[in-house]
C-alpha cells in the first residue's frame, strides 16, 4: 500500500486557501492513503471562541469534508484530515476520513493540549478503527501521542497504521515515535505543519515510522513537503519480537491494574 503525508503551511482562519493548498499538494502524490495535519483548514492558535466557532464545520456535511470527499473520488485516495467540528454539544478538535468519494468516519481528540481546553470539548467517541480495503486505520490527533494508553489501545484493537494529524510545537514526538512504534510494532504516519502563527512555531518533521522502530522518512522543519512510500501494513500484525517473545501475548495485565 502506498501511503504518505502532506506537510504544509497554514494560514489562520483562511479555510478556502488552506483546502486549496492541501488539494494542490495532494494532486502531486500517488499515495493511496494520505494524512493531513491537525486543523489543517483553519489554523490553530485561535484568540477566542468566536474565531473557532466561525471556522468550525459539521462532519460530513461541511465545506471541507465535502471538498475532500469529492477530491478523494477523483483521485481514488483515502484522506485523513483534522478540522474543528461544530455540533449541538459544542466544538470538538476532530479528524475525518474520506475514501474514494465516500465519508468513512471521524474521531474526536481525547487529550486536549493547553489553550485547546478553552475552545474544545474532550473527545467523546473513544478510540476506534476504520477498515479501508482490509487495512485497519487507527486515528489519533497530536497530543494523544503523549499518552501511551492511546497508541497501546489502538494497537491492541488491531490497528495496522496509526494516522496522526498533528500541530506539533514541542520537539519530543518525532524521536518518541521510534519507541512507540517498536513497543507496539505498528506503523505511524504523523503529519505536522510548518511555520509560525501568532507566536507559536511549529516544528515540521512529519514522519513515517515502521513497526521495527525505524524512521522510514522524516520531513524538514520548515518546508512544505509531500512524501509517499510503499509499505506492507500486515507487518504490523506480527507482534513477535523474537522466537520466544510476543509483545502482546507476554503482557501481564493483572499487574497493571492501576492503569
Amino acid at each position: 500500500m502506498k501511503v504518505g503525508f502532506v506537510q504544509m503551511e497554514i494560514e489562520i482562519l483562511n479555510v478556502k486557501k488552506n483546502v486549496d493548498n492541501a488539494i494542490k499538494l495532494m494532486e502531486k502524490s500517488s499515495a493511496e492513503l494520505i494524512v493531513l495535519p491537525e486543523l489543517f483548514n483553519t489554523g490553530y492558535n485561535f484568540r477566542n471562541l468566536e474565531e473557532v466557532f466561525g471556522v468550525s464545520e459539521g462532519i460530513p456535511e461541511g465545506y471541507t469534508t465535502s471538498r475532500l470527499m469529492n477530491f478523494s473520488k477523483e483521485s481514488k485516495k483515502t484522506i485523513v484530515f483534522g478540522l474543528a467540528e461544530k455540533t449541538e454539544k459544542g466544538l470538538f478538535n476532530s479528524l475525518a476520513i474520506v475514501s474514494k468519494g465516500k465519508y468513512i468516519g471521524k474521531y474526536r481528540k481525547i487529550h486536549l493540549f493547553y489553550d485547546e481546553k478553552d475552545f474544545f470539548l474532550p473527545g467523546d467517541l473513544g478510540f476506534m478503527l476504520y477498515d479501508i480495503d482490509g487495512v485497519k486505520l487507527g486515528p489519533m490527533i497530536c497530543f494523544d501521542w503523549f499518552f501511551p494508553e492511546s497508541t497501546r489501545t489502538l494497537s491492541l484493537m488491531g490497528a495496522d497504521i496509526l494516522c496522526h494529524p498533528a500541530n506539533l510545537v514541542m520537539p519530543y514526538c518525532p524521536e518518541a515515535m521510534k519507541t512507540i512504534c517498536l513497543q507496539n510494532r505498528v506503523f505511524v504516519i504523523t503529519s505536522n505543519r510548518i511555520g509560525e502563527e501568532r507566536g507559536l512555531k511549529f516544528i515540521g518533521q512529519s514522519q513515517i515510522t515502521g513497526p521495527d522502530g525505524k524512521i522510514i522518512f522524516r520531513a524538514s522543519e520548515n518546508k512544505q513537503e509531500i512524501y509517499e512510500v510503499d509499505i506492507d501494513p500486515t507487518k504490523s500484525r506480527d507482534k513477535n519480537l523474537n522466537a520466544k517473545n510476543n509483545i502482546f501475548n507476554d503482557r501481564k495485565p493483572e499487574f497493571y491494574k492501576i492503569v
